[in-house]
């Protein structure tokens, strides 16, 4: 995808705790950073954040994540982290990630989460309010259904 294409960023800048001995940001930072933005995409929606999903015993669990690397990030860089719903299933959601460095496309990947019964841990169907704010959170981006 290309940076212009998402209708969601957020800015991250590389802290020197994060850099290895290479002088660039570990590779492991990388899910963090996808973490992080997930959850300003997550509260952008307006729909039920972490605390109010697990009061209600229905919850999103990580169910698989992928990174490819590209290029490296390093100390003090501004990262704009970009943020997609690409797929909808019955009971999961499928999430585009890339970061960027001005234009430069530095990492991708994509995070699969499962709505769930967090007591009994078995997926449940993602709520009708959920799937139509998500659609339109992404307006001119196509939202596999």
């Amino acid at each position: 995808m290309a940076h212009k294409d998402f209708t969601f960023s957020h800015s991250l800048r590389v802290r020197w705790s994060e850099v290895d001995m290479q002088a660039i940001v570990f590779n492991g930072h990388y899910l963090n950073y996808f973490d992080v933005a997930f959850t300003e995409y997550w509260r952008a929606t307006g729909l039920p954040d972490v605390l109010a999903q697990s009061e209600a015993g229905l919850e999103l669990f990580a169910r698989k994540a992928s990174i490819e690397y590209h290029a490296p990030a390093r100390f003090d860089d501004v990262l704009d982290i970009c943020v997609r719903c690409a797929e909808l299933g019955r009971s999961s959601m499928r999430f585009v990630l890339e970061i960027y460095r001005g234009e430069d496309l530095l990492i991708s990947g994509e995070m699969l989460y499962v709505h769930a019964d967090s007591k009994i841990r078995k997926s449940e169907p993602v709520p009708a309010a959920w799937r139509a704010r998500l659609i339109e959170l992404e307006q001119g981006a196509a939202v596999n259904t």
